[in-house]
C-alpha cells in the first residue's frame, strides 16, 4: 500500500506518519522510484502501536523508543519485558526529596509481602517517593498505610496474567507490552470512577 493508503487505514495523517519516518519509529517502505515506496501490514501495525504509546499512554518520544526498541529485542524474557514496560511507566514519578528516609521501610513492607523484586526497583523507589510527599502534606505516611492496596493488587494480578502472553508461545512481544501498559491504564480510570461512585453514595 502506499502511505496515503497506511494513512487511510491508520487513521493517521501523511505528515504524522512521514514524522514517524524520520524519527526511526517505523521502518521505511519498499522502495520503489525516487520518493516513493510501498507499505505492508507490519506498518500499519506499528503505527498502532505507536499510537497506543503517544495518545492513550501518552508517553513521550524517549519513553515510545524505549518500548519499541525492547519489543524489537528477541533476546529479552517476558520478565525482562515487563521490566522495561515498568521502568518506563514509571519514568518521572520518583521525587527523591525526603523519600530515603522511607526506603528502609518500603524493603521491609515489601519482603513482608514476600514478593521476589530486584533490589532496585522503580516501584519501591515510587512508594517511597509517595509516603515522603505525604509526610511533607501532612497525610499519613507510615508504610502499613499501602497495605489494603498491595492485598488488592495481589488479587488482580491472577486476572492480568490471564490476559498476558505466556513466554515460549511464539506470542509478538508488542502484544505483552500493549496489554501492560493499557491495564495499567484501565486500572487508574476505574479507582477513579470508583472513588467517584462511593463519594456519591456518601452524598
Amino acid at each position: 500500500m502506499r502511505i496515503s493508503d497506511l494513512s487511510r487505514s491508520s487513521g493517521v495523517p501523511v505528515p504524522t506518519i512521514k514524522f514517524y519516518l524520520r524519527e526511526g519509529l517505523l521502518a521505511p517502505g519498499k522502495s520503489t522510484a525516487r520518493n516513493q515506496a510501498i507499505y505492508n501490514d507490519s506498518h500499519l501495525r506499528r503505527i498502532r502501536l505507536i499510537r497506543v504509546f503517544t495518545v492513550i499512554a501518552q508517553m513521550d518520544l524517549s519513553s515510545v523508543r524505549k518500548l519499541l526498541s525492547a519489543i524489537d529485542n528477541n533476546k529479552l524474557s517476558m520478565r525482562q519485558l515487563y521490566g522495561v514496560v515498568h521502568s518506563t511507566l514509571s519514568t518521572g514519578r520518583v521525587e527523591h526529596s525526603g523519600a530515603e528516609a522511607h526506603a528502609a521501610d518500603v524493603d521491609a513492607f515489601i519482603k513482608g509481602l514476600g514478593w521476589k523484586v530486584p533490589e532496585r526497583c522503580p516501584g519501591k523507589e515510587i512508594l517511597a517517593s509517595v509516603l515522603a510527599a505525604l509526610a511533607r502534606t501532612g497525610g499519613r505516611s507510615d508504610v502499613e498505610l499501602l497495605a489494603p492496596y498491595a492485598q488488592a493488587v495481589e488479587q488482580l494480578i491472577a486476572t492480568d496474567l490471564a490476559l498476558l502472553p505466556e513466554q515460549g508461545q511464539g506470542n509478538d512481544p508488542s502484544s505483552a507490552v500493549v496489554t501492560a501498559v493499557l491495564l495499567e491504564i484501565a486500572f487508574i480510570a476505574l479507582r477513579r470512577m470508583a472513588l467517584e461512585h462511593h463519594l456519591d453514595l456518601r452524598g
